[in-house]
């Protein structure tokens, strides 16, 4: 607890770990107040890593305050994920910009610091939104800044300020239509009131919360939104004319590039997408967008600068997978195999799917798939691992394509492409891969391949939306093709066979399904059973994935 009344170095790096300490009693809690209709893991995971960046940054900091400034400063700037992530990084920088010039920071000094926390974060965001983190920062500064005028001490400032955040976050659902209708609070503004929590932690010795500061209920009974309101909401545009399809990919990088430039790099992007932050200065900036064109949003940084750490989020299926992650990594390469002209790295999740890709000679599997998709230096790792002068890349996932295409300019290796979407298109790739002849060669005929079948998934939907193929209820199957929601059903048997009669023809000959968690012995003897029955000339071939969130993957040919 603080004994003086001004923060030194000291007490800013522990109000940070305290900050850090709550994100972790409460991620989880921040994360189901995001509306999305799919398992999604978004706010509370991408404030609390940006945070645990800040904290590893500060462990080999000087205990000065301009040191500490300058550790959280970077850190933030480093570990920022997600829109979320981005503009809490942008708080912190504010903040801190105004605590680095002094040897500790008294009342003035902190309310000065959350004014300018509001307004680079207010500065960052190209379409700046009422009812969100934004509001909640803005309304917490100008309390601070009053009480400072008051002559209030540290405590009294930070009490006065948390106050008012608190009762800023109570009024988002009357500012973004999309919260009352969904029955929650903001979740970024929920976050935020933990950053102040964490300093009167330090301050004054207030215990650590272990819930947000949201009303009692509301984690428990979070209501259903129609996917095509969030969209709106989420977009800024409440006119309804914009498709759920649309503005579905959530793409960030770390750009390179003179601060000048940076202006004219965001005007460019206003015309890509929306929800765009960009942070940072002297050269090195975090940059976040909405869009549903991501090579159109990284060709803008390219001609801006030098983007790195590319990574792609489809919005609509963005899921917790490290459990998998981090067990498929050490199941996911290869025996050594000797040398040849032309290699394949693959991406992919599931130990069965894996056992396939080694089976059709792929050399190197990354282990990702539809939201923790890997990053350009996992990939250039891959490259530079296999033993080729030339490399075929097989993403497997819209999502990754674009970074898929940025290895070639990070290495003296021939890389090239097949922009598979889906792991059965990367299956139906290989099947014309021949690793004696050169990437050029091969990228022809494996395209051509994949480009001739056609790909199916069934998932489960954890919340109640709308789609063209109906209303879906929590706990429904989808049935997806061509990034469309075709079926919707009760039960796993009903949405595979409902999407198989809307793709099967009398031109097709073989179904390849794979089995992935979910699936059972029974469910798959029923859809084999129910192929032979309705489509007697198709030949139904059965192979165990492993993939998680998706029972069954198909590809029809």
């Amino acid at each position: 607890m603080l004994t003086s009344t001004r923060l030194g170095a000291t007490d800013l790096r522990a109000g940070v770990v305290a900050f850090r300490d709550a994100l972790r009693s409460c991620s989880a809690a921040l994360n189901r107040l995001n509306v999305y209709p799919v398992p999604d893991g978004d706010t509370g995971k991408n404030m609390l890593g940006t945070v645990e960046r800040v904290v590893t940054e500060l462990d080999g900091a000087e205990d000065t305050l301009p040191e500490v400034c300058r550790a959280i400063a970077y850190g933030s700037l480093m570990g920022a994920s997600g829109n979320s992530g981005i503009i809490l990084c942008q708080v912190l920088r504010g903040f801190t910009e105004c605590l680095k010039a002094v040897d500790a920071a008294g009342p003035g000094d902190v309310a000065a610091g959350l004014l300018n926390a509001s307004k680079q974060a207010d500065g960052a965001v190209a379409r700046p939104m009422e009812g969100t983190i934004l509001s909640v920062v803005r309304a917490s500064a100008a309390a601070a800044d009053q009480a400072a005028d008051d002559g209030h001490d540290l405590e009294g400032l930070l009490r006065a300020s948390r106050a008012a955040a608190v009762e800023a976050l109570a009024r988002t659902p009357e500012q973004l239509p999309v919260l009352a209708q969904a029955g929650v609070v903001d979740a970024g503004g929920a976050g935020y009131c933990l950053l102040l929590d964490g300093l009167l932690h330090v301050v004054a010795g207030d215990p650590l919360p272990e819930r947000p500061p949201v009303p009692e209920g509301m984690l428990e009974s979070v209501a259903d939104v129609d996917l095509q309101s969030l969209a709106d909401a989420a977009h800024g545009d409440a006119s309804g004319d914009r498709d759920v399809s649309e503005l579905r990919y959530e793409v960030m990088f770390l750009l390179e590039a003179d601060d000048a430039l940076i202006p004219a790099f965001k005007d460019v992007w206003s015309g890509v997408g929306d929800s765009i932050v960009v942070v940072g200065g002297d050269g090195l900036w975090n940059c976040h967008i909405h869009a549903d064109d991501i090579g159109e949003a990284i060709e803008a940084a390219l001609e801006t600068g030098r983007p790195r750490r590319i990574r792609v989020t489809d919005l609509l299926d963005q899921v917790e997978e490290e459990r998998w992650v981090r067990e498929g990594a050490a199941a996911s390469q290869p025996e050594a195999v000797d040398p040849v002209p032309c290699a394949v790295v693959a991406v992919a999740t599931g130990e069965g799917i894996r056992r396939i890709f080694h089976s059709l000679k792929v050399h190197r599997v990354v282990t990702g798939g539809q939201t923790m998709n890997p990053s350009t230096e996992d990939l250039l790792e891959a490259v530079e691992a296999v033993p080729a002068d030339q490399v075929v890349l097989l993403p497997n996932n819209k999502n990754i394509v674009a970074v898929a295409r940025q290895v070639q300019a990070l290495t003296k290796k021939t890389v090239q492409v097949v922009p598979t979407a889906s792991v059965t298109e990367g299956f139906a790739a290989l099947l014309d891969y021949d690793p004696q002849v050169d990437a050029q060669h091969n990228v022809r005929c494996m395209s051509a391949a994949s480009d001739r079948v056609i790909t199916g998934e069934v998932t489960r939907s954890i919340r109640a939306s709308g789609s063209e193929a109906g209303p879906i209820a929590e706990g429904d199957w989808i049935g997806l093709s061509d990034d469309r929601i075709r079926v919707v059903a009760s039960s796993l048997c009903e949405c595979v066979e409902g999407l198989l009669a809307k793709l099967l023809d009398d031109s097709h000959e073989i179904v390849t399904l794979i089995e992935g968690e979910g699936a059972t012995q029974a469910d798959t003897r029923r859809i084999t059973s129910w192929l032979e029955e309705r489509f007697p000339h198709v030949e139904a071939e059965v192979h165990h994935g492993g993939q998680p969130l998706y029972p069954y993957l198909f590809s029809i040919e």
